[in-house]
């Protein structure tokens, strides 16, 4: 089994790709500033060690049977980062790839958590290692490699798209490599399985012949990136994830062009709808700019540096308990009945019962309880997956409620 805390990331990682391959300079240009790991990523990672074990203890039950699958899910569940939900949403990722196998036309052979050269299409610096990927899993077979990558994120703004997905067209070329010369493959199909999103499944599929186009492509973007060369293509996809992002000064120009310069004459006093489009288009990334550049101003400023015209102060405190038990007993001491003074008591959320109790059995307890209500409209992209609504009401509904009166 891999470790996945060690895994190792090359300047130009196959993670990264989707913004190196567009910005080629950030590659070079990021690895000044440090590589920082956020919680969500550490509960991915464990997450994808369930995710790893299941497969394993699926595939390859000769070698690692129940013992060692239980005593090695025991372990995970050390971890402080543990959720029982974990086991659910890996259970997801397992039986896709289970329909998956038996559906093929001929039995695939799975390759699980294979780490990939990637050396072929992507250089490296003198001293790096080479670049590789760890793939989280590859059915071969039949003539179709299909490779399959689990995502733990749960934001509707993480979503990821299988189609034409940088990360893991390197890992099909990477897999590709590998066993060629074992395996006639035709077809190529891509997945990303995202189970805390409701609908997180995306595929995508192509030949070979434009998976190795694509490789080729990656060879001329690579060899400028590798050497910080090119064009900065500066926009919220790409610097969304850059360890540069509130220094680039690519970034900080085009910003300043996109909120103070607009690229139309003069406009009537009223703006119209495409207008309106065209201007929440244009400053999608200010926003996230400034904050970005408040959040690089203040690490100057507590690292003793002078920003001019800005300062660090310290923010509004709170207040907390040193003994919150010793504290309520010298209350309840002096009169204050605890159960109606100094306790509230509250049933937990749908969700947190749904969390105590597991997906699976909440569904069947009490799921007949349980209704979904429309959540609250919000403005997204037009390329965003979900079914635009409006306030509109539809003939049907019009007629009905006339019936009903």
């Amino acid at each position: 089994m891999i470790d996945h805390t060690t895994r190792s990331h090359s300047i130009l990682s196959p993670s990264g790709a989707h913004r190196w391959l567009a910005c080629t300079p950030s590659a070079l240009l990021e690895q000044q500033f440090p590589d920082t790991t956020s919680g969500a990523a550490k509960e991915g990672t464990l997450a994808h060690e369930l995710a790893e074990l299941k497969l394993r203890h699926y595939f390859f039950t000769t070698d690692f049977g129940k013992r060692k699958f239980n005593a090695a899910v025991k372990k995970l569940k050390e971890n402080e980062l543990w959720q029982d939900e974990m086991d659910g949403y890996t259970e997801e990722y397992l039986d896709y790839i289970k329909t998956a196998a038996l559906s093929a036309a001929v039995p695939p052979y799975a390759v699980i958590e294979k780490r990939v050269d990637l050396s072929a299409y992507i250089p490296h610096l003198e001293g790096e290692e080479p670049a590789s990927g760890t793939v989280d899993c590859s059915l071969i077979g039949g003539e179709i490699l299909h490779v399959i990558d689990f995502k733990y994120g749960k934001s509707p703004d993480g979503r990821v798209s299988a189609e034409r997905n940088p990360q893991l067209s390197l890992y099909a070329l990477g897999i590709y490599e590998a066993f060629r010369i074992f395996y006639r493959i035709e077809r190529v199909k891509l997945t990303i399985v995202q189970p805390r999103l409701p609908d997180g499944i995306s595929e995508w599929e192509t030949s070979i012949e434009e998976l190795l186009a694509f490789g080729e492509y990656v060879k001329e973007r690579a060899a400028l990136a590798i050497k910080g060369e090119g064009e900065f293509h500066p926009d919220g996809k790409t610097c969304r994830y850059c360890r540069a992002k509130g220094r680039c000064r690519a970034r900080a120009e085009e910003n300043v062009r996109l909120a103070f310069s607009p690229d139309f004459g003069k406009p009537p006093a009223l703006i119209d709808n495409a207008d309106l489009g065209r201007y929440l288009t244009q400053g999608t990334d200010v926003a996230k700019w400034l904050g970005d550049l408040q959040d690089a101003a203040l690490a100057e400023c507590l690292a003793g540096q002078e920003v001019p015209g800005w300062k660090a102060v310290e923010g509004r405190g709170s207040r907390e308990w040193t003994d919150m038990d010793e504290a309520f007993g010298k209350l309840t001491r002096t009169g204050i009945a605890p159960e109606e003074m100094l306790w509230e008591r509250r049933p937990l959320t749908l969700a947190q019962v749904e969390k105590l109790v597991g997906k699976k059995d909440f569904q069947e307890c009490v799921g007949e309880y349980v209704i979904k209500k429309p959540g609250k409209p919000a403005l997204v992209a037009e390329s965003d997956k979900r079914p635009a609504i409006t306030n509109r009401v539809s003939a049907a509904e019009a007629f009905g409620k006339k019936e009903e009166k």
